[in-house]
């Protein structure tokens, strides 16, 4: 039996977002919808503000990517992409020290698309442009969805080879772990396509959002001495570090591990480590896969729960 198959149509942005700012910055500015924006780039976004100053002009959208605390901009163009709006956002990106730089539209010109792929690939690895455009669609007479399509996105390999060593290669150890990482999200996008994850990147630590600002989530790789380690990196907020050392008992009884607490002179770690054969041995991948999303699960419960107390 034949099923009837019904036929996508595009809507007009203006019909939904009459302003720019007051419709669509506001609309994209809810954390669902910032969600949705994170999902397609792979950047767990975070709002800090709407209409954000720079000087006598004002970013669309600061916010912050909540795994690592990076600062995000978003500027957002229901139009073509013009010479304006693209020495904005370098503005805007310099104003705030910005790492991640979006820019959302409704139409991409070639030379503005040209421009962002060689600020990409002319720029060190922490600086990150996209372009992104923005489209409604409907099915008969549903409600519109939109639909974020990548234009210009970082390429990670060639900023990865450009802040490798003098020889301007990748060496042995850093395309490891690149494969490493790139292997583990694809495995967890398997088990559960919501966790939103980083691109990977060919370093031996990889961050995960917990959901908080002061703490994120290090996975690590350690291939000296042959360790895989999960744990909960916090940069600066040594309250935090002894407020969670003083449910040490209680934490290591729900991870159901004994846990290395690390208190260095400004930033701190508490880690829980797995010793393995090779940390890049292809016939143990699976299992180092599966326990380090494992333990990021359990993370996430755990020290989620202690890190919303500490905020009470």
């Amino acid at each position: 039996m034949k099923k009837k198959l019904s036929q996508l149509s595009e809507v007009d942005l203006r019909e939904v977002w009459e302003h720019e700012g007051r419709d669509f910055t506001t609309w994209l500015s809810q954390q669902e919808n910032l969600d949705l924006l994170g999902k397609e780039i792979g950047v767990d976004i975070k709002l800090v503000q709407t209409e954000a100053s720079v000087g006598r002009f004002t970013v669309d959208i600061l916010a912050q990517e909540e795994s690592s605390g990076r600062k995000v901009i978003i500027e957002n163009q229901l139009e073509d992409t013009n010479h304006d709006h693209l020495g904005k956002i370098i503005t805007y990106a310099s104003g705030y020290d910005a790492e991640i730089i979006i820019w959302i539209v409704k139409n991409v010109r070639e030379e503005h698309q040209k421009a962002l792929d060689w600020l990409n690939e002319h720029t060190d690895e922490k600086i990150n442009f996209f372009l992104i455009k923005i489209e409604l669609w409907r099915i008969e007479g549903s409600d519109p969805a939109p639909k974020f399509e990548i234009i210009v996105s970082p390429n990670e390999w060639a900023k990865a080879i450009k802040e490798s060593p003098a020889s301007g290669e990748l060496t042995e150890t850093n395309v490891k772990y690149l494969e490493f990482w790139t292997q583990f999200r694809n495995y967890v996008r398997q088990k559960d396509n919501k966790i939103r994850l980083q691109t990977p990147r060919a370093q031996h630590y990889y961050d995960v959002s917990i959901g908080s600002s002061d703490a994120h989530m290090d996975l690590t790789l350690n291939s000296r001495e042959n360790l895989v380690r999960c744990g909960i990196y916090i940069p600066n907020n040594k309250d935090l570090f002894k407020f969670l050392q003083s449910h040490q008992s209680d934490i290591e009884k729900e991870i159901n591990g004994k846990l290395d607490w690390v208190d260095a002179q400004v930033a701190s770690r508490i880690l829980l480590k797995k010793e393995v054969g090779d940390v890049f041995d292809p016939n143990q991948a699976d299992q180092n896969y599966a326990w380090l999303y494992e333990k990021m699960l359990l993370f996430q419960k755990v020290f989620g729960e202690y890190l919303r107390e500490f905020k009470k």
